[in-house]
């Protein structure tokens, strides 16, 4: 009886998170929790004892995704060029960052705050691409003064822009090379 009850919650939380992630991408990371428990057929209670904060469910969306970041870097971390393989990875992020409106700002936030549920995953993230900016920087391929808080604010506001012009398919792109203009020597 005790697997069939954790079957069902299993069930549910995957359910409640496929259902955040159709509402977090039409209406960002601000949208109503209690649209998300309305359109999973479920009770605001149901959700908040899967998910007892908006952060907690934010993080359980984004886990995989910054999972995928901080392996990404890793893999990088062998390429023949730091400089294009660093620029890679803060592509890739750029790119994730555009998932949910709002994610951004939510991640910078989470890396100010320790304690918080979403920090964890992106702290991972975080010091995995900080490993290839140490490593472009010992080629002398980035500038020395750079660091990695600037490089992934920087790139999180571009990506904060691009949210801000749909349409713009270049964007992200032209606005990465313009940055890179001013960190790469």
């Amino acid at each position: 009886m005790a697997e069939v009850a954790r079957a069902d919650a299993r069930r549910n939380y995957e359910h409640l998170l496929g259902v955040a992630r159709e509402v977090f991408a039409e209406q960002g990371t601000d949208a109503s929790l209690r649209e998300v428990a309305r359109r999973a057929g479920v009770g605001i209670g149901t959700l908040y004892r899967h998910f007892p904060t908006r952060e907690a469910l934010l993080e359980a969306l984004t886990r995989a995704g910054f999972e995928a970041l901080r392996e990404r870097a890793d893999e990088l971390l062998t390429a023949d060029a730091p400089r294009q393989a660093l620029l890679d990875w803060l592509r890739v992020f750029a790119v994730r960052s555009t998932t949910y409106r709002g994610l951004p700002e939510s991640v910078m936030a989470a890396l100010r705050q320790e304690g918080s549920e979403l920090h964890a995953s992106c702290e991972a993230m975080r010091t995995a691409g900080g490993r290839l900016l140490a490593r472009a920087q010992q080629a002398g391929e980035v500038r020395p003064e750079v660091t990695g808080a600037e490089l992934l604010a920087l790139v999180a506001g571009i990506a904060w822009a691009v949210e801000q012009s749909p349409g713009r398919d270049d964007l992200m792109d032209r606005l990465l090379a313009l940055a890179a203009n001013g960190f790469l020597p």
